[in-house]
């Protein structure tokens, strides 16, 4: 309690006396403030070193233990959990604003659930809701690990604002901002790179890159994942993004274009069409407004749009909810490795960017010198405050933007085509249309079905039929991953450069899902909306837990997408067992019979057979009961009869894990595991050491260039036994596992490899082609398929595939062997995306089997499980995991159009161009 004292005459003034209270309360405000002060935590003290320092970097769990600290400490930060990672550690987030702001979070959080859903909302309740509301704010770094300036940023960042909480830069930013900050978006991967860092650092392998993903299956592809959410990380952030509807969302990355020192948008040519135009122009906005505060700092380097980064792609984590009414954007900030320092010099400088010349999107050309961790997070904690200091500043405009944006979608879909996607349950596949609408859903698409048969556009559906009326604020998300791509050819003559995708040009994903989508080109009828009824299921409780499957339909590990009400209601028809009989025999066109046959080949007293006239397989040795349970549990349609195949089918398979951090092999192992299949993983001493047939029936080969699998790392720039590569002994002996009966399986890249190393008789026809002459572009296009071989069993006749970089095979003198699929014979294939050069494909192979001694060589010129999405072309790699041990011998029709595709004279001649 404060004593004032008495004046002379024992009482003071009024006037003296107010003056005197104020300056008091003042002192101790002031006091207040510095006691505060000098109790925030600094990341030193906690984490035992300066942050950003050389040769140093925080783990995770040193960053997770500094912000506890930090919570305890300031009432301007809530530290809350939102999941666990795949390798189990739980994922936080923290809450930062002003502590009015965090007592009524619940209240903010409402208003933006409002403005992102504002069907029933007048503009001039949004405009009151955005006068009234906070913006959110959701800011990350360390999505890719090895880019480690973005999570160590975070910590430095977040201890300036608390900080400097009632400096004139912080507080309206405080007071206007709901900051929702990710110590890390990737924390397996964050503790991955910075233990590997710090165990090399002062040896020769300081800057090796490690020699394992820094995530459990894809690494870098896990911002690769965002509409099909297969990782879980993808399915925690999309759930945490739904629940918070950010109004910006910004995700810091270490890749800028040499020498510039940071990429911001504008994005590259091309965006992707279905952005709305408000989202794209805020984007545009804050990217510009980095760069100025970036000037402001004295941080010279900055760089706009060029060549590299587009966002023609949705798939990235940091993009795809622009089509959610979001401004998200990622940024680049240059990179050497990991904390150790480099000098450059303009000799250092590619030739075009020596004269520094000032450009209208480069305005500072950066001259050179020291680059250190501590730079990369300057330039970072700048563009980071700079965002938040646009969005408090803008913070009505940006939340009224998200309702405009939204109602722009509604209106813009009721007046135009597509006015409706129209999904049937009866597919070829039922489970397969499920799979789609869950991810759909999950990431926060409305889906309904008709509660009787209704007639649309002159054909009549039945009741149950799901419906994705585009009248809704995420229609653009929705038609962005549906529809056919077209990627602009952005050259400025016919034979100009090719302006190549940053990632994939087509992922449509009917098609890679071979699913049966119709697209509503005519405005609903009254009837037929008045049949249409919201899906909506019982939602299961949040948990990461993956190690039980609550939901078997689905083949999304734990609770999957089932926490989310609509995706929860979304189930596929019942499926059926008929007949009679002690074989369960089982059509391969259905996915999920793979789990059957998975579980049955491990299973004691049960077995698994082929029918090569009837292209099924047949499980035997099962209970009425177990078959009935596996048809509840998968929505498998099984037939129960007699019979006893062509061919057991039983195969002991190895997949190779090069320790060049393989994400294709990732994607491979994250399938084989979600379908329960038993495999071992082989690294290159395991092909040096031999004996491979006595251990293997079947051997997979993930998409990799041939030199990385036969040399691998470089001797000298990692540890010794991660070097190497399979060489001339592991590729004798691979040589050797085949040639003694056992099945390689080479997937696209690594059919090079194959072709080269065991000398097979097959050329690929587009090896020394330019790209300016042929190129795919990461696209979709269609083949057709052998219909009596057991690889292609459950295929349809002409089916949709992903190429990517992918080798087109001629078979040459000396031959033997069946082809799995080939092209048409004129014309294009292309389904969706880009292509240059369609006559190179006609009539060539897409997929071949090549018989190599007592064994045989499936050479795969696709990738049949790319980032997980074609589920259409999954068979082919199933069914080549069991083509090994009997089935290969077993008798069957060969038909004589597929016993080859000789390369022609033409051909030939063009490929030594």
């Amino acid at each position: 309690m404060l004593h004032l004292p008495n004046s002379p005459k024992g009482k003071l003034s009024s006037f003296s006396f107010l003056k005197l209270r104020f300056l008091s309360l003042f002192s101790l405000m002031c006091f207040g403030l510095q006691a505060q002060n000098s109790k925030i935590p600094k990341p030193e003290d906690v984490i035992g070193f300066e942050v950003g320092s050389d040769f140093h970097l925080a783990t995770y769990e040193q960053s997770i233990e500094y912000f506890k600290k930090l919570d305890a400490a300031s009432d301007l930060v809530e530290m809350r959990e939102t999941g666990k990672t795949s390798e189990g550690r739980t994922w936080y987030y923290v809450l930062i604003s002003s502590k009015e702001n965090l007592a009524k979070i619940d209240h903010y959080k409402e208003i933006s659930q409002k403005l992102a859903h504002p069907k029933g909302l007048s503009k001039e309740e949004a405009q009151k809701l955005a006068e009234e509301g906070k913006a959110i704010v959701d800011l990350s770094g360390g999505l890719h690990a090895s880019e480690a300036a973005g999570a160590q940023h975070i910590i430095t960042l977040a201890y300036q604002i608390i900080s400097e909480a009632d400096t004139k830069k912080f507080k309206p930013i405080l007071d206007d901002v709901i900051l929702v900050l990710w110590p890390s978006l990737n924390p397996d991967g964050q503790d991955i790179i910075a233990n590997w860092y710090m165990s090399n650092v002062g040896t020769p392998y300081e800057t090796a890159r490690t020699p394992w993903l820094y995530q459990k299956y894809v690494g870098h592809d896990n911002n690769r994942d965002a509409y099909m959410l297969n990782m879980l990380e993808s399915r925690v952030v999309g759930r945490t993004w739904r629940e918070w509807e950010p109004n910006v969302i910004h995700v810091h990355h270490q890749s800028s274009p040499f020498p510039t020192r940071i990429w911001l948008p504008p994005f590259a040519e091309p965006i992707a069409p279905q952005t709305p135009p408000i989202v794209s122009r805020e984007v545009n906005m804050i990217g510009m407004a980095m760069a100025q505060e970036l000037e402001t700092e004295g941080l010279p380097g900055a760089v706009h749009m060029g060549k590299g980064f587009d966002a023609w792609y949705p798939g990235y984590i940091d993009y795809l909810p622009a089509m959610q009414n979001i401004p998200s954007f990622w940024t680049e900030t240059a990179l050497y490795r990991y904390a150790t320092p480099y000098f450059y010099t303009i000799r250092d400088f590619p030739k075009s960017r020596r004269d520094l010349r000032v450009e209208s999107l480069y305005n500072s050309p950066w001259k050179g010198g020291w680059w250190r961790l501590s730079n990369a997070m300057q330039y970072m904690q700048t563009a980071s405050i700079a965002v938040l200091d646009y969005s408090a500043k803008y913070k009505e405009t940006l939340l009224f933007n998200k309702y405009q944006a939204a109602i722009t979608t509604i209106e813009k879909y009721k007046n135009e085509a597509p006015y409706a996607y129209i999904i049937p349950q009866k597919q070829r596949d039922p489970v397969r249309p499920v799979e789609l609408l869950k991810r759909l859903a999950f990431n926060g698409v409305e889906i309904a079905q008709l509660d009787q048969p209704m007639a649309y556009s002159g054909v009549t559906y039945p009741k149950g039929t799901w419906v994705i009326p585009m009248d809704q604020e995420f229609a653009e998300m929705a038609r962005q991953v549906l529809d056919v791509q077209v990627y602009p050819d952005l050259r400025e003559s016919p034979d100009g450069p090719l302006e190549q995708p940053y990632d994939a040009a087509g992922w449509t994903l009917p098609f890679q899902m071979e699913v049966n989508v119709v697209t509503g080109m005519v405005p609903l009828s009254d009837n037929f909306r008045a049949a249409l009824k919201p899906v909506e299921g019982t939602p299961l409780e949040t948990t990461d837990d993956e190690t039980e499957d609550l939901n078997k339909i689905d083949f999304a590990p734990g609770v999957g997408f089932d926490t989310d009400a609509t995706a929860a209601g979304i189930k596929p028809l019942p499926g059926t067992l008929k007949g009679g009989g002690s074989t369960l025999w089982l059509d391969p066109a259905e996915n999920n019979i793979f789990r059957v046959l998975a579980e049955a080949t491990k299973s004691s007293g049960k077995s698994v057979i082929y029918d090569a006239k009837t292209k099924k397989y047949g499980v035997q040795g099962a209970s009425t009961t177990k078959k009935q349970q596996w048809v509840r549990d998968y929505a498998i349609n099984g037939v129960q009869g007699s019979g006893s195949g062509s061919s057991k089918v039983k195969a002991r398979i190895g997949v190779y894990r090069p320790w060049t951090a393989s994400m294709d092999m990732g994607w491979t192992r994250w399938l084989l595991d979600n379908f329960g299949f038993d495999y071992a993983s082989l690294r290159d001493i395991d092909f040096r050491s031999g004996n491979l047939k006595d251990r293997f029936d079947v051997i997979v080969l993930g998409s990799e260039w041939p030199g990385s699998i036969e040399n691998g790392i470089e001797p000298g720039s990692a540890p010794a036994e991660y070097t190497g590569g399979l060489g001339e002994l592991g590729s004798r002996n691979l040589n050797s596992f085949v040639e003694e009966g056992g099945t390689l399986i080479s997937l696209n890249r690594s059919s090079e490899y194959a072709i080269k190393a065991l000398h097979l008789p097959v050329a690929n026809v587009v090896d020394k082609v330019s790209r300016a002459k042929f190129f795919t572009g990461g696209s979709i296009v269609q083949v057709n398929t052998n219909p009596s071989h057991p690889v292609m069993a459950g295929m349809m006749e002409k089916a949709n595939v992903f190429v990517y970089n992918s080798p087109v095979f001629a078979t040459t003198d000396g031959f033997e062997g069946e082809v799995l699929a080939k092209y048409q014979e004129q014309g294009s294939p292309l389904m969706s995306g880009y292509l240059v050069g369609e006559s190179y494909l006609n009539g060539k192979a897409a997929a071949l089997d090549v018989k190599h001694g007592k064994g045989h060589v499936l050479l795969f010129g696709f990738q049949p499980q790319w980032r997980g999405q074609p589920m259409g072309t999954y068979r082919t790699l199933f069914n080549a995991l069991l083509y090994g041990n009997e089935m290969p011998n077993m008798k069957r029709e060969v038909l004589e159009s597929w016993e080859s595709v000789p390369v022609t004279q033409e051909a030939s001649e063009t490929g030594k161009k």
